[in-house]
């Protein structure tokens, strides 16, 4: 074991009480999970409080079910693997612990009436409107927890919240006024906008190629594939009335008009047809699969693709791209035909020459060298621009600075009301604009935006408290791992 927080300077500061329940109250849905030892097992120790693997495997899964509910149907484990939910979930039930740590050093407890309380909360565990015991140790029981496991964690919820009782924060109405005319604050400006088209450069051959030799491992070929291909064209299923009828009672359903409505048979017959016909396509394309696999049938041709140029749907290109080298994909529906791909050989990426690459170097080289001397233009006319003058400009301004799309105007007007400069240069991609600050005064008092403000007073006064609370207990209690975390 080794003394952890004392080395490790990467701190994530969260705040601790948002979605402490979330992961008993998603339905028990059974979220990602991380192996990190046997059942049973301890991952750290915060004070005098041991981290488990089920504790740490909840806060993963916690995790995990929120970033499916943000990314959809795209998230998956090799997104969280690139996300490192593992170690964002990990640091998360150090951070936790420890506001559980001093939970307890303040004396905080959690009694049976408590959890008690919190039990009939859950639709899931009762009956007839009640508590009903048999069924909460059935519904855990099918979700593989115990009660005790459930109760610990639900314990360790109370407490938090109980701890989040002690710094709840409700601004006062002064506050939220002078925080208002702060937030809302307008200035008077001049601003002037330069762009790429406004500077000249020279490109020479000597220039592009010391480039491209400081910068040639970003200049790579795409990644292609060697394929063996098999198609095999819908086959006529001959299907009969009597096949059409039966399929049609079986999955109606499937056949719907546009406004939900189900079609009739004689309006779903031909989509029918064609889907019988594509059933009874893939039954022959199974077989012939199979005779390829044994050698007994030979691929009709050898393609080589680009990723970027595989001719398939998403669905179908990752099917492809998932099998390894020498093995076959099974028979997939492409174009009104069955495709039988065989991966010969995966063409790994390489460095470009030169000429291979010089249409991206050039391109690449001149927006540096524009870029470069955009800085030095805006630069030199900064002390003595003049440019367009604006009255009354506030954070919502974004339709009054012509020249500028209002993303790009967005940008700008945060810069300039972060800034604690008279003037300035705010970078735009290909532009950059030059602002002078004429006069300031604090923007008239709306109460309509009450909600808003206030709740931009708690975020900042919540994240200012919690890093200052994490850092007085990184101090106050030992932490320590076996655990060490990817960099």
């Amino acid at each position: 074991m080794i003394t952890w927080m004392q080395r490790h300077k990467k701190w994530l500061v969260i705040t601790i009480w948002i979605s402490t329940i979330a992961f008993v109250g998603a339905g028990f849905v059974g979220w990602g999970s991380y192996e990190y030892g046997k059942q049973g097992g301890v991952v750290a120790v915060v004070g005098d409080r041991e981290i488990s693997v089920e504790e740490y495997n909840q806060e993963y899964s916690n995790l995990y079910a929120q970033y499916s509910k943000m990314f959809g149907s795209m998230f998956n484990n090799e997104l969280a693997e690139q996300l490192k939910l593992k170690d964002v979930a990990y640091r998360q039930v150090l951070q936790k612990n420890l506001v559980l740590s001093y939970a307890d050093s303040l004396g905080l407890d959690v009694t049976n009436e408590d959890i008690a309380k919190e039990l009939v909360k859950y639709d899931a565990f009762l009956k007839d409107g009640k508590f009903d015991k048999e069924t909460y140790v059935k519904v855990l029981a099918q979700n593989k927890m115990t009660p005790k496991i459930f109760e610990d964690t639900l314990k360790r919820n109370i407490l938090l919240q109980k701890v989040q009782g002690l710094f709840e924060i409700n601004p006062n109405a002064v506050e939220v006024e002078n925080l208002s005319k702060l937030l809302f604050i307008q200035d008077d400006i001049s601003f002037k906008i330069l762009n790429s088209n406004d500077v000249k450069i020279e490109v020479k051959e000597d220039e592009l190629k010391k480039y491209w030799e400081e910068n040639k491992n970003s200049y790579m070929s795409e990644v292609s594939y060697d394929l063996e291909v098999k198609e095999i064209p819908l086959i006529p299923a001959n299907s009969t009335e009597d096949d059409i009828k039966a399929h049609y009672e079986k999955f109606k359903i499937d056949y719907k008009h546009e406004d939900g409505k189900i079609k009739s048979l004689d309006e779903a017959k031909e989509q029918i047809k064609k889907d019988l016909d594509e059933k009874f396509t893939k039954t022959e394309a199974l077989k012939i699969f199979l005779k390829i696999k044994n050698k007994e049938e030979n691929f009709d041709s050898k393609v080589t693709y680009k990723e970027s140029t595989l001719p398939y749907s998403n669905e179908n290109k990752t099917k492809v791209l998932e099998i390894k080298e020498g093995d076959v994909a099974k028979p997939f529906l492409e174009n009104n035909k069955y495709m039988i791909v065989k991966l010969s050989k995966k063409n790994l990426s390489q460095p470009l020459t030169f000429e291979q690459a010089l249409p991206l170097v050039t391109k690449d080289f001149e927006n540096v060298m524009k870029s470069k001397k955009l800085d030095e233009l805006a630069t030199t006319q900064l002390k003595d621009f003049k440019g367009s003058d604006i009255l009354g400009v506030s954070r919502e301004s974004v339709n009054k600075i012509s020249g500028l799309e209002k993303s790009e105007a967005s940008k700008f007007l945060n810069e300039l009301f972060s800034s604690v400069s008279k003037e300035g240069i705010v970078k735009l991609d290909d532009k950059v604009v030059l602002y002078r600050i004429n006069n300031s005064k604090f923007g008239e008092y709306n109460k309509a935006k009450d909600a808003s403000v206030k709740q931009t007073i708690i975020q900042l006064q919540e994240e200012e408290l919690m890093t200052n609370l994490m850092k007085k207990l990184e101090n106050n209690f030992d932490i320590k791992s076996s655990v060490k975390e990817k960099e």
